[in-house]
Formats: structure tokens, sequence, C-alpha cells
């Protein structure tokens, strides 16, 4: 059976539209009898109306602008607008703001600085040209030799020997490198030299033992952590060996040998000295597990030996008491 049809719910569906009146049809065109206003706004203007002159709508002013109107209103001398206001003007009452300035402007507040000086000022629209030529004026003029299409100048010449990838490292970092590489995996020396060498940048600065000092000229302690490359290298080159003793059999005559001290260069000497380190280190325990384990171990044995806490001293020293004691066999050791 078939829903009834309601003839009362009808009407309600229709959209009902009030004719215009006759009154508000001019040349045809459809006009608005009264204006349109936007609601909930405190000013009844038109839409599209031009507002630019609305205070309202006025960007709000800077310090040196406010301190400016407030003079007008008060009758007082005001800031110069094209100068700014002073911020030591501002926060001269204020001990706390001035508590939170940078020592720079804390100082000039201090002594007070000449008069009529605005060394930090809140203008922001001021244009100092004097300043811009002074500026313009020290840089150094372009390079009359400079050739077409050269921006940053050409290479010296003769080019060294070593100016290329290969050698773009310390010669020091690469030896100890090269010297931790195992089965020829530089990737891994490579990263346990990253290691190292972070653990000298993040670790407290060293106290130097006046009884084994380091290499004459060297950096404060406080300075090395800033500078892990040089740290290492103070470290090498301060235990490394001046020389070497070498067994030469006959030269006292009857079968006889000698201890001949010969003296070495600074590759050598440096290849001695991180020698030394690893055979220390190698000695150390483990504090941890990991991958980083030897990297960690080889940076405690570089800080100990800055310190002078490390048997390789001893192993230095005893190398040159050898060294001054077969001074007399030099002679006897000449081969001709």
């Amino acid at each position: 059976m078939p829903p009834r049809l309601n003839l009362l719910t009808v009407p309600r569906t229709i959209a009902y539209r009030p004719k215009v009146a006759a009154s508000s049809l001019r040349n045809g065109a459809l006009t608005r009898t009264s204006p349109l206003y936007r609601n909930y706004s405190d000013s009844k203007d038109t839409l599209g109306a031009d507002r630019s002159k609305d205070p309202t709508t006025q960007p709000l002013g800077g310090v040196s602008e406010e301190a400016a109107k407030t003079a007008d209103i008060t009758g007082s001398k005001g800031p110069e607008l094209e100068q700014g206001t002073p911020v030591e003007e501002i926060v001269k009452d204020d001990k706390e703001a001035q508590s939170k300035l940078p020592k720079v402007m804390q100082d000039s507040i201090k002594s007070h600085g000449p008069k009529g000086s605005r060394s930090f000022s809140t203008s922001a629209r001021r244009c100092d040209f004097q300043t811009e030529g002074l500026i313009h004026a020290e840089m150094p003029p372009p390079l009359a030799s400079m050739p077409p299409g050269v921006k940053f100048g050409l290479p010296t010449l003769p080019v060294p020997a070593d100016a290329h990838l290969k050698y773009r490292y310390d010669p020091a970092v690469k030896l100890f490198t090269n010297l931790i590489m195992e089965h020829g995996k530089l990737s891994v020396a490579q990263r346990n030299m990253a290691l190292i060498l972070t653990h000298l940048r993040t670790s407290p600065p060293p106290t130097i033992s006046p009884l084994r000092p380091l290499l004459p000229g060297s950096p404060p302690p406080s300075h090395l952590p800033l500078n892990p490359t040089l740290y290492l290298t103070l470290a090498i080159d301060s235990i490394a060996p001046l020389l070497r003793i070498r067994s030469q059999k006959g030269a006292a005559g009857g079968g006889v040998a000698l201890q001949i001290p010969v003296p070495l260069g600074l590759r050598q000497r440096r290849r001695i000295a991180v020698e030394w380190i690893l055979a220390a280190a190698t000695k150390r325990k483990n504090r941890g597990s990991g991958k980083g384990g030897f990297a960690l171990r080889l940076a405690e044995e570089i800080i100990s030996v800055v310190e002078g806490k490390s048997s390789v001293w001893e192993k230095r020293g005893m190398i040159h008491k050898q060294g001054v004691a077969a001074r007399a066999n030099l002679k006897l050791g000449i081969r001709r």
C-alpha cells in the first residue's frame, strides 16, 4: 500500500523570493537602497571604501616615534627621529634592564661615553653615507693583472708535489692512521682516527708534569682540546726519540759488536713514537664494549703521554741514555 501524501509539507520546500520594488530599478540596473555594513565592527564604513587614512589601520611606530609623540603631548623635548633614541636613555633608570644588556653596552653606560655620541640607537631609518663610503674605501681594489674569467686567482707556480687529493690530511694524522690500520682496512682506521680526535677534543685540559715537559714553544694546556690535531702531533713529537742504537759487529776488532748511535729523521722519529704508543695502548684494559674500544684506549694513552704518566717516557729516556754512553763508539764504527 503506497504511503499517504501530506499536502501540508509541500509548500515548505518551495523557495520564497519577494519581488523587487519598481522604484529600485533605474536604467535596467539593480541598486541597493541601503548601504552594506560589516557585522560586529566598530566603524560602520561601507565595504570596499578607502581605509588607508584610518588611524586604526596604520602600523605601530617604533620606540623613537612613540617617545616623540609623548613629548609632543606633554610639551617636552623629544628625541630626534633621524637619529633614534639612545639605549642609554631608555634603560638609565632600570637596573634590571641594564644587567641584561651586552657587556659592550654596559661598559659604555658606565663610562658615559663622549657627549653627543649615539653608539647604540633604536633608529632603523638612519643612513650614514660616510660610513658606507668608508666601508667601500677599505675594500681592496680588484687585481688589474687578473685574467678574464678567473674569480679566485691563479695558483702560484711551481705547484708543490703534494698539492693533490692524496695529501689532504695532516702528515702526523696520516702517519698515525696508516700505522693503526690492519689488513688494509683504511676506512676502519680512519673511523678510529676520527674517534681519537673527537675524544681529545671533548676531554678536559691535561695537567702537564714539570718533570716531563712537552716541546718548547707548545701552547698552554687549555688550548690543546681546541685543536686535536695539534694535540696529537705534540704528543708524538714530545716522546719521539732523537736517535736509535745500531749494533755493528766487528767494529772493535775480534768480532766484538759495538753500539753505534744513529740520528733519525722526522718521519722515522714519529714512526717509532707511534709504535710505542700502540704497544702501550694494547696493554690497557677495555672500559666498555663496541667498535670504539681500541680508539678510546689510544686516546687515553695519548692523554697520559701529554700528562707525563705513560711508560713511553721511560723508553725514550733509556734510548737517550744509551746514545750518550755510546758516543765514544762513533769514530770506531765508521765504515770505510
